[in-house]
């Protein structure tokens, strides 16, 4: 493209010479493309709205409470303790969803994205359900406010607010369990005044992004399109326009029945703007990639059909990379795939491992602050340390016993007359002594293990250091 060509990218397509808004009216899709995407964001709504009523042994499906600092992953409960874990986790997902830029653009953005299937396929089918398509909502805005746009505009912003309420309840039901919303659900809203003020605060948010913002999220918050300079390469298969073949030697022509187009130079794009009519950002992808283009494939579905009707071949915007545009080679799996593969199935088994390795209890003995050692007559040394048994199952642990795995001694838990017992994703604390012959003494400081069993069985140990007097051997 020549330069002024493309004085395009010096601003975002959504906004006008003046810098105000310019609000986009897309045509309603159809297609296969359209229909696979449907499939793909019912079961990913069914999957949100779900997940949070959903318990595997007692756990919720998914839990993010930042709060009380608990989260469930696919059932699997993870604590502080394990916090590394829920990073490492994190990092694969950047990593994996870097990989798939790389290889096929911002695919994730057009068919997994929350902002995109809700926009899309919630709030937007509303929309044409409500108003009419792309010429009757532009029509409707443009007219004055009589009965009829009343009632619409009404109709319509009043099932956004019920739906983003709803889209709210579900957000919180992630944040504080689902037991917890039915609960306050079940209580009065003055019982729990900050939490339904929380709520309402969300329910806002999500109005104002669905009903008015919009696809202002993808174009200016998200960070997402931006990176898409950096991680696309000529490589990548995107949503491409093939202008080798939509262009030829003379460019578009609109189409003329009994015209040999070929014969007189001009491409197959018959210039009829649908690719540009039905884009939810309102871009026009026969310029190329640009940071806007969410990889929706509208634009596919609308240009094919299109092609059909006028009898020539489909694929004139298609899943392509710009290598195989122009020079017909096919996709492959570039070095650059290969490390970040490479990189993800390390990152990969390392969190297999450690999700292996990870036991159902966690414990820390630590030395109580400022505590000596203390000799006894019997010449043992004892060490005071208090103790913090962390149950990360849905299922009490009982008959709990410390024993010293390193020396000969002797474990004394202060505790009450009842045995000691760690409640279901719970945690049981106290203090401990720890006694130790002083001939097994070898220095000031010594390293000890400790075990702590269920029963017979060893659900974890630790290590600590124990105080006691110099040796001689020092």
């Amino acid at each position: 493209m020549s330069e002024a060509n493309e004085q395009f990218r010096d601003s975002i397509n959504t906004v006008d010479d003046d810098g105000k808004r310019k609000w986009v009216y897309p045509k309603k899709p159809v297609g296969r493309f359209y229909e696979y995407r449907k499939y793909v964001s019912y079961f990913l709504l069914v999957f949100l709205f779900a997940s949070p009523f959903i318990k595997i042994n007692g756990n919720q499906f998914l839990l993010f409470n930042v709060l009380e600092r608990k989260f469930n992953i696919f059932g699997f409960p993870f604590w502080p303790q394990d916090f590394y874990l829920f990073v490492l986790s994190m990092i694969i997902g950047v990593v994996f969803i870097t990989l798939f830029t790389v290889a096929f653009g911002r695919i994730f953005c057009g068919w997994i994205c929350p902002q995109t299937i809700f926009m899309e396929m919630v709030f937007r089918r509303i929309e044409y359900a409500i108003e009419g398509d792309r010429n009757k909502q532009k029509k409707l805005d443009k007219a004055p406010w009589n009965k009829e746009k009343i009632k619409k505009k009404g109709t319509k912003w009043l099932i956004f607010a019920v739906i983003s309420f709803l889209i709210a309840n579900i957000f919180l039901a992630y944040l504080i369990g689902s037991d917890q919303l039915i609960q306050y659900i079940k209580d009065k809203p003055g019982e729990h005044v900050g939490t339904f003020v929380a709520l309402l605060i969300f329910t806002g948010i999500f109005y104002f992004i669905f009903a008015w913002f919009r696809e202002q999220v993808c174009i200016i918050a998200c960070p997402y399109g931006r990176l898409q300079g950096v991680l696309l390469d000529n490589k990548s298969i995107v949503v491409a326009y093939d202008h080798k073949r939509g262009e030829a030697e003379n460019g578009r022509k609109k189409f003329r029945k009994n015209e040999d187009r070929k014969a007189l130079g001009y491409g197959d794009c018959i210039d009829c703007n649908q690719c540009v009519d039905v884009c939810p950002t309102g871009i026009d992808i026969r310029n190329g990639t640009q940071l806007e283009c969410v990889n929706c494939t509208a634009c596919i579905d609308a240009c094919d059909l299109v092609m059909e009707r006028v009898n020539l071949p489909k694929g004139l915007i298609r899943y392509a990379s710009e290598e195989n545009i122009e020079e017909k080679k096919k996709f492959r799996f570039t070095p650059r795939l290969k490390a970040y593969t490479a990189v993800l199935t390390v990152l990969v088994g390392i969190l297999v491992s450690l999700l292996f390795l990870r036991s159902s209890v966690e414990a820390s003995v630590l030395r109580l602050p400022g505590q000596l050692y203390e000799q006894k007559d019997n010449g043992n040394v004892s060490n005071v340390f208090t103790y913090k048994f962390v149950n990360k199952t849905s299922e009490k642990i009982g008959d709990i016993r410390v024993e010293l795995l390193s020396h000969d001694g002797t474990v004394k838990l202060v505790k009450d007359k009842n045995e000691l017992i760690i409640p279901s994703k719970g945690m049981a604390e106290g203090t401990l002594f720890v006694e130790i012959p002083r001939a097994l003494i070898e220095s000031n400081k010594n390293e000890i293990k400790i075990g702590i069993y269920s029963g017979d069985e060893l659900i974890d140990k630790t290590e600590v250091n124990f105080m006691g007097p110099r040796s001689f051997r020092d």
